[in-house]
């Protein structure tokens, strides 16, 4: 499944899109556990579970009373705690999620399976976009893209998870940084654990995105010591999400430029579902 002019669409094994939802206006897609399709709908700023014939039923679409930002990530632990990120590109007016000091909070957000929402990061990040629970469960990757704003973050996060699904503040700990290119957005594991992180740009977006090194494409990381092991270009700008599939899961496909497109690897990415 991928979002794409304004709705939702599924790539059949010849190789045709056909329209899944139409006016959906999605960004991240995810199936859950029971392989159900999860998705952030920034434009009508909600979280919402697809059903079968195709209807939305909305998970969320406020926090304390307030309308969320955009929300445009998604992720599940085992346990189907799904989290996503909300982050604001584009006009600031109107954003109504914001800490006890008045702030705007561009954060992640936890949704439990009898509904409750919690906010798990708040102005710890600068602008959570991409999202990812670990495949041990241990950790929670965020990606802190704050790219249309001079020194802003293009940072890769990693924070410890409890088994409650709680989020360690305290742990919050550097992997990779983009310094003045294009920060990261989405990204997944494969089952050596190590990340998949779709950024950078092969023509350089001034003032805000200026390092001509910070090229597009997928970039291996580790997750533990955030070192890069290896590097996928892609030709299209933008470079915006990535997910294993295929009956092996040694298929990569990438989102880039409004082209997807697909790179055979040596192993085996992780899924959320199907669980075998």
């Amino acid at each position: 499944m991928t979002s794409g002019h304004g709705g939702i669409w599924r790539l059949t094994s010849q190789g045709a899109s056909v329209i899944y939802r139409a006016n959906a206006g999605t960004n991240g897609l995810l199936f859950d556990t029971d392989g159900s399709l999860l998705a952030c709908e920034p434009a009508l700023r909600r979280v919402t579970r697809t059903r079968a014939d195709g209807s939305p039923v909305v998970l969320t679409d406020s926090f304390e009373g307030h309308k969320y930002n955009q929300p445009n990530d998604i992720t599940v632990d085992k346990q189907g705690r799904i989290y996503f990120s909300d982050p604001r590109y584009g006009p600031r007016d109107g954003m109504e999620q914001r800490d006890s000091q008045g702030r705007t909070v561009e954060g992640v957000y936890r949704i439990d399976r009898d509904g409750k929402v919690t906010r798990v990061i708040g102005r710890e990040v600068e602008r959570a976009n991409g999202v990812l629970v670990s495949q041990s469960g241990k950790y929670l990757f965020v990606a802190d893209n704050n790219n249309d704003t001079a020194g802003g973050a293009r940072k890769l996060w990693r924070f410890n998870r409890g088994e409650d699904g709680s989020i360690n503040l305290a742990s919050k700990t550097l992997l990779y940084d983009w310094g003045t290119g294009r920060g990261p957005d989405g990204l997944k594991q494969d089952s050596l654990g190590r990340l998949f992180v779709a950024a950078g740009l092969n023509k350089p977006n001034p003032p805000h995105e200026s390092d001509p090194t910070v090229k597009a494409g997928i970039y291996v990381i580790h997750p533990e010591t955030g070192t890069k092991i290896d590097f996928l270009p892609i030709a299209t700008d933008e470079v915006t999400n990535c997910a294993f599939g295929g009956k092996d899961r040694k298929t990569l496909y990438v989102t880039g430029g409004g082209t997807l497109y697909a790179a055979r690897v040596k192993v085996p990415g992780v899924v959320v579902w199907p669980t075998e």
